[in-house]
């Protein structure tokens, strides 16, 4: 596979587990639509750093994702990678919650929670493009 046909998958596979995040919001699944939100995010990063010719880390760590494309941006997206990192940390480390909590640990996300993490995810990939 390609770099740029493996960018192309990670963006559908990122654009497919918002869908279905969205979903699981609407059913009341709100632990699951956490944990996709959270998928839907991290391969967005991925892909994006692969955009950048670079090979991503196998980390599931947004932030740390964010933070390579911070440093390998283009010059004027750097400062609106590091401002996404301190608009978002809260948000961003409840997803890294959530990818955890999904597999070892059973934490429950509430619709508040779930609702506020969807818009933050929509702002970030937003912001990113």
């Amino acid at each position: 596979m390609t770099r740029q046909e493996e960018e192309k998958n990670l963006l559908r596979r990122s654009k497919e587990f918002l869908n279905t995040a969205e979903y699981q919001t609407n059913q009341g699944f709100y632990d699951l639509a956490v944990f996709s939100l959270e998928q839907a995010l991290q391969l967005f990063l991925k892909s994006k750093i692969l955009a950048q010719g670079i090979n991503y880390p196998r980390t599931h760590s947004v932030r740390e994702l964010l933070e390579i494309l911070s440093k390998i941006a283009p010059e004027n997206r750097k400062l609106s990678i590091k401002n996404i990192l301190q608009k978002y940390l809260l948000e961003l480390g409840m997803l890294e919650d959530a990818y955890i909590t999904s597999r070892y640990i059973m934490r429950k996300f509430t619709k508040q929670e779930t609702e506020k993490l969807t818009k933050a995810v929509k702002e970030i990939i937003k912001n990113v493009q």
